[in-house]
């Protein structure tokens, strides 16, 4: 959608200057609000492949599960998707300890590829490393002096038996699509956390979700006046970026209202207007 397009130029803009991003001052932009779209902002759909898919799977099943990792599953939301019914999921740090990760570094343009321990093809990879390595290795990024990229593996539990990188490097060329990569691995010690899971169904299906969203968020946009009314109608065509009297009031009288998600600068809101319902990005 446009608003999560306009946040994320922005989020960049506020460490370092983004070539081509051009960020408005304030920002109001309404989107029409499907059962899915109201869905989608206040739960993550978890796909059958996913490790959030299984964990919650396996507390439905069990009546809790148990995870390690060295981060939270459901730290942006708790209400989780899951063919098609939605579950509100707790989720429980109940020990911690300090663990082994590894990292495969790969360098792009190495001054020497002969192979030291070993040489392998991509496609020879285990799917292990393939499923790690072929999301940095298709992005092209800028060379560097020594490895420029790497890939995070997690420690070796997580990663089994089946890396030829992690633990143990069996292999130091990497072959992948007609260019010669020196692989590297680095380790440090990092904090895992064993966490519990519980699962509790708060409704079957899409639209029951939308509906108790709405029932807790909805408002109606009303009253206003012609100049707001112009901001309004712009920020439904395309969005509306002037930082004028008319632009203020109307963001002020969103902000009124409790909203699905707020930050500093920016939230997210669910209202009416004229019988139609909308997601309304603000950023101010």
């Amino acid at each position: 959608m446009r608003r999560r397009r306009l946040l994320a130029c922005g989020t960049a803009l506020l460490t370092a200057p983004l070539a081509g991003c051009a960020h408005p001052s304030v920002v109001l932009d309404l989107n029409e609000a499907t059962a899915d779209d109201v869905a989608d902002e206040v739960s993550i759909h978890a796909e059958p492949d996913s490790e959030e898919y299984q964990v919650v799977a396996s507390a439905l099943e069990n009546g809790s599960a148990t995870r390690r990792g060295r981060y939270e599953l459901f730290d942006r939301t708790d209400t989780v998707r899951v063919d098609g019914a939605f579950y509100e999921v707790s989720e429980t740090r109940v020990a911690s300890s300090e663990v082994t990760v590894y990292e495969v570094l790969v360098d792009l343009d190495p001054e020497d590829a002969t192979p030291e321990v070993g040489e392998i093809a991509f496609e020879d990879l285990p799917e292990t490393d393939r499923r790690r390595l072929e999301p940095i290795l298709s992005e092209d990024p800028p060379q560097q002096d020594g490895y420029d990229i790497g890939a995070d593996y997690g420690s070796a539990e997580a990663v089994g038996n089946d890396s030829v990188f992690v633990p143990e490097r069996r292999y130091d060329v990497l072959v992948y699509n007609g260019e010669r990569y020196r692989i590297a691995v680095d380790s440090r010690t990092a904090s895992e956390a064993e966490y519990r899971y519980e699962a509790t169904e708060v409704a079957p299906d899409v639209a029951a979700f939308a509906d108790r969203v709405r029932d807790r968020y909805l408002f109606v946009l009303a009253g206003l006046s012609d100049a707001e009314r112009e901001v309004v109608e712009e920020s439904i065509d395309g969005a509306y970026y002037e930082d004028d009297e008319a632009f203020r009031s109307v963001a002020e009288r969103i902000r009124e209202r409790e909203g699905i998600r707020e930050a500093d600068f920016y939230g997210t809101w669910l209202l009416e207007y004229e019988g139609a319902e909308y997601l309304a990005y603000v950023e101010w």
